[in-house]
């Protein structure tokens, strides 16, 4: 028979002990307060299904429900902020608001963990390489007709800010994070997502002339044409073409830059 987690706590915050079947093994370092309550916000925020914009309490309310230091709590508002999961607003009427966090703050991890593993920003383009073609072939296998129109949509944006690099670039992982959504898995959706942060490169010096804007528009058409018809090989071999497309403009161009070890400070979050 099962039974219930044991529940302790920590300088006033409840925290639910893990079942043994569940323990791993790790130190026996206590988590510091401000983690465990910045735990429990995101847990309070995912069981009340709040949604990006929506107001936390305020921190009157927060501080005798958490029963921390203000200090405490503060820091654990900005752990929070740090991960782009909130927002702090200012001035009357400001506080905590649920943030729309995206795979920005996963890019600035994984660019942080990267850089301390001394990782090439050649490393970034081959896992893209790997990983991008299995999603567009599962994706042709499970899209929707909302995932179709959004990456029409993409593209239709695409070729309107075709002379705006930043723009242009915003809507090139705009389709590349639809055609990962479409694939209906979360987890290497949020991976390639992050990773095509990572892989703009235009903080390392990589351009984008308009030939090459243009040709990246010309590949995403083809791989919508792929995924409108629910072919998975067309899909995985037109996302393929492209990524290596990508791949050789920059062996090409910037070879200097894709032998470079990635820095956290050349994701933009």
């Amino acid at each position: 028979m099962a039974t219930k987690a044991a529940v302790r706590e920590i300088d006033g915050v409840a925290v639910r002990a893990p079942s043994q079947s569940r323990r791993r093994v790790s130190s026996n370092k206590p988590k510091k307060t401000a983690i465990l309550v910045a735990q429990r916000i995101v847990d309070e925020i995912v069981d009340q299904g709040l949604e990006p914009g929506a107001a936390l309490l305020p921190e009157r309310v927060m501080l005798p429900r958490y029963g921390v230091a203000r200090g405490t709590l503060r820091e654990s508002l900005r752990i929070l902020e740090t991960y782009g999961l909130i927002t702090i607003k200012t001035g009357p009427g400001g506080g905590p608001v649920v943030a729309d966090a995206g795979s920005r703050p996963l890019a600035s991890v994984i660019a942080l963990v990267l850089q301390m593993s001394h990782t090439s920003f050649r490393s970034i383009v081959d896992a893209r390489l790997q990983l991008e073609p299995l999603l567009a072939k599962e994706a042709a296998e499970r899209r929707t007709q909302e995932d179709l129109d959004a990456l029409r949509e993409s593209i239709e944006e695409m070729r309107a800010a075709i002379d705006d690099v930043g723009e242009f670039l915003d809507h090139n992982h705009v389709f590349h994070s639809a055609v990962a959504k479409a694939a209906k898995n979360p987890v290497l959706f949020n991976m390639v997502a992050s990773l095509n942060w990572i892989q703009d490169g235009t903080a390392v010096g990589i351009d984008y002339p308009a030939k090459t804007r243009n040709a990246i528009v010309s590949a995403h058409r083809r791989i919508y044409l792929a995924l409108e018809a629910g072919d998975p090989e067309m899909a995985e071999a037109a996302m393929r073409i492209h990524i290596g497309e990508f791949a050789d403009h920059a062996e090409r161009h910037y070879a200097h830059v894709l032998d470079q070890p990635l820095r956290w400070d050349q994701v933009d979050t």
